[in-house]
């Protein structure tokens, strides 16, 4: 059974109509790739699921219908949130961050073991806790809106745009990360993407949306080698 299903999904902003039943599957465990030209629903999408715009149609977590729960019951839920822009708290340091993510949280030893393992993820952050995060680097925010998010201990891990404004480099080691998060976590995670050749590298499946509408769907390896998708967005 999926762990996240959107079916027929319509969403917008007033009178402004952005997806036009939109459905996609996401599999416990699996890294899914939304991909698509600026405009095409994307971030709607991953809105519509954490609650932040209202739509209609049909979304499940786990079996249970969210459809148009409130944002920090759906995060309650186990559906964690990265935006695009990163979305840190500038004014705090890298520990205050991480400690926004568990505050929700009573576990207190397993809240321990998962700051010990963003740690690990992320090594330079034990050595710059308490530096403030409007002075990271745009890399090391977006590492930083991760971490925070990891330590929801969440079980779906939406990302929008993770690599917008990054160099190539940081993009690189930030999709290796998570994917090794993924693996090592058994972590979904569903990413919006315009770096089709990293996202589709990274993913097991993927969707290609177009003015609010999937038009193509399937394993990411087979999208990579479909003509629409090379010409469109691997530039080949």
């Amino acid at each position: 059974m999926a762990l996240l299903e959107l079916t027929e999904v319509h969403a917008g902003y007033g009178a402004i109509k952005a997806l036009h039943g939109v459905s996609v599957s996401v599999e416990p465990g699996s890294i899914v790739a939304i991909l698509g030209a600026n405009g095409a629903g994307k971030t709607t999408t991953l809105r519509s699921i954490s609650g932040m715009v209202k739509s209609a149609g049909r979304i499940t977590f786990d079996g249970k219908e969210i459809t148009n729960h409130k944002p920090e019951d759906i995060a309650r839920r186990g559906i964690a949130h990265v935006p695009e822009g990163r979305g840190t708290l500038a004014q705090l340091t890298v520990w205050e961050n991480l400690q926004m993510g568990a505050y929700v949280r009573r576990d207190r030893r397993r809240v321990k073991q998962d700051y010990d393992r963003v740690m690990e993820y992320f090594p330079w952050m034990g050595r710059r806790r308490d530096q403030v995060a409007a002075l990271l680097s745009g890399g090391e925010q977006q590492m930083l809106a991760i971490g925070r998010a990891l330590m929801m201990a969440p079980r779906l891990l939406l990302l929008d745009e993770p690599s917008l404004g990054l160099a190539p480099i940081v993009i690189r080691e930030i999709f290796e990360i998570v994917g090794t998060i993924s693996k090592e976590q058994d972590l979904t995670v569903l990413i919006v993407e315009q770096n089709a050749n990293l996202a589709l590298r990274a993913a097991q499946r993927a969707y290609v949306l177009e003015v609010g509408r999937v038009v193509l769907e399937g394993p990411a390896a087979e999208l990579a080698r479909h003509e629409s998708v090379r010409k469109s967005y691997l530039g080949q």
